[in-house]
């Protein structure tokens, strides 16, 4: 949402002076023992250094800062905007602190376009702990957080905007807390497909173009977590049960957990298809729930025999619709809830501490997830974490995903993460396959197919997920990072000659170098 100064000039209306005139250096605010006036409620609109607040822009420059109404909660908010390219920062100072970790949190709105707009904890003795405002095309307010460790009793709080004509950032409902956010604990990618493109002669490179381990390069950049795919009984002989426990010997070496994704079937399971394995397709039911136990159980004590347990586990693969349809599936929530209590109970018969994660796509549909995590909670099946695919293209804006996060953790008093995301760095190909997101208006507002596209959005989403109450928002498995165009690793794994449509949102490039987004797992 345009802040209203715009409208204002738009119709010709006068313009309050403090708005054009601002301050060209320091407006100096009192210290406090506590973060003053928050939210913006003291002053009505109009005020360019609100109380408790002090405004800084360079010298000669028009205040770009200003307090009007629109609040997130109450009638106010903090605006940064101007006509002209700006720079502008809206500090306070608290003092007296008990040292220790505090949080930040706010809520915020953007137009984006900004060559920098974050919020900001620096004491002066460590580092500045910051975190960028994502854009919010759709005008709704997002919560976000960052947080510092006091070692010398105060720390200054800041919303900055280095900011091109008529960018805008909205800001609202500051407050400073005791304790930490403690990061993220997965900052993960699903590599699935790394193992058939290596043998089909996949080359990966760092950013410096040396040549290295996909594996090995992805934890250089900070992912500590690797995802793998297990199908039954693929017909390129890819996923199955060999390759994973190959697979998952390189992923401990390298230092990651590892979660095991239970797909039940031969090939790709998703909401629009859940197939049978071909040989479990004619077994009773009972017969199937056996099946799952077993399977189950199979892979994983292969996995701790060998010393590379799984850290967790999804009993299933994108299942709104349910799993191993017909007996499965979502209007059979008796033959549903068994399969997936018999693929929970294998996991952990196997490690009492392997955690149990059901999976869901579409995180932007919160009612759809409450559907079905309350028939989940209704016919008794254990589970430990949930799991979101958020894809930006595809489902809802950033506030529509912190809804569904904040609502899963709340309502079931269960940690959550971000199964799935990815983004594209470009809108071209690198073979003869059409990408899925392959033109602009597939894109997400704010976000172009650029490496610093690619690499933002991946920045916002993992803030989001940051900013989960209680942090008992886990963190994120970027999906197929290293699945780049490699001639008979495409999407079919019955026909070689299929293509690859992700090759443009993998985190290495068209010259297999690792791109600016995979900095991102090192984020705090």
């Amino acid at each position: 949402m345009l802040p209203s100064r715009r409208t204002l000039l738009a119709a010709g209306a006068a313009i309050p002076v403090a708005l054009v005139a601002g301050s060209a250096g320091t407006a100096h605010a009192a210290s406090t023992s506590e973060l003053v006036n928050g939210d913006f409620e003291a002053d009505g609109t109009g005020t360019a250094t609100p109380a408790g607040w002090t405004t800084r822009n360079p010298p000669g420059q028009g205040n770009a800062s200003y307090t009007e109404a629109g609040g997130h909660s109450g009638s106010y908010r903090l605006t940064h905007w101007a006509e002209t390219a700006y720079r502008t920062e809206t500090s306070q100072e608290v003092t007296g602190l008990a040292n220790g970790h505090y949080t930040l949190t706010a809520w915020v709105r953007s137009s984006g376009g900004q060559n920098a707009a974050y919020l900001a904890l620096n004491t002066r003795a460590h580092a500045e702990a910051r975190t960028d405002l994502p854009p919010t095309s759709n005008g709704g307010w997002v919560r976000l957080v960052t947080s510092v460790r006091v070692t010398h009793h105060r720390l200054t709080v800041s919303v900055v905007s280095d900011a091109n004509a008529g960018n805008w950032i909205n800001v609202d409902d500051v407050t400073l807390t005791p304790g930490s956010t403690a990061g993220l604990a997965i900052k993960g990618g699903d590599i699935s497909s790394l193992a058939k493109s290596e043998a089909l002669g996949g080359v990966y490179r760092y950013s410096d173009g040396r040549r290295g381990d996909a594996v090995k390069i992805l934890a250089s950049a900070g992912m500590n977590y690797a995802r793998l795919k297990v199908w039954v009984d693929p017909a390129d002989g890819y996923n199955d049960k060999a390759h994973v426990l190959s697979m998952a010997k390189r992923i401990k070496a390298a230092g990651m957990k590892l979660l095991v994704d239970f797909h039940y079937s031969d090939a790709w399971a998703d909401p629009g298809k859940q197939n049978k394995p071909a040989a479990w397709a004619d077994d009773t039911f009972a017969q199937l729930k056996a099946d799952v136990y077993n399977h189950t159980y199979d892979v994983l004590s292969a996995l701790k025999r060998q010393g590379t347990k799984a850290d967790m586990v999804q009993i299933g693969n994108e299942i709104n619709g349910g799993l191993l349809w017909p007996d499965g599936r979502w209007d059979n929530w008796p033959g549903l809830a068994a399969l997936l209590t018999s693929g929970a109970e294998a996991a952990k018969a196997v490690s009492r501490s392997t955690q149990v994660a059901l999976h869901l796509a579409n995180a932007g549909d919160d009612g759809g997830a409450r559907w079905f995590f309350d028939n989940v909670v209704s016919y008794g099946v254990p589970f430990d974490v949930i799991g979101l695919s958020y894809y930006g293209y595809w489902h809802g804006f950033l506030n529509d995903l912190q809804t569904t996060l904040d609502d899963m953790v709340a309502r079931y008093d269960k940690p959550v993460f971000v199964a799935e995301t990815a983004y594209a760095f470009t809108l071209g190909t690198d073979d003869d396959l059409e990408n899925i997101i392959d033109t602009a208006s597939e894109l997400v507002s704010g976000y172009p197919a650029t490496p610093a596209g690619q690499a933002a959005n991946l920045r916002d989403i993992m803030n989001v997920v940051e900013a989960v109450p209680g942090g008992r928002g886990l963190g994120i498995f970027y999906w197929e990072p290293a699945w780049t165009a490699v001639t008979g690793n495409g999407w079919d794994p019955a026909d070689a000659s299929s293509g690859n449509a992700w090759e443009n949102q993998a985190l290495f490039d068209y010259d297999n170098k690792a791109l600016p987004a995979m900095r991102w797992f090192g984020h705090r």
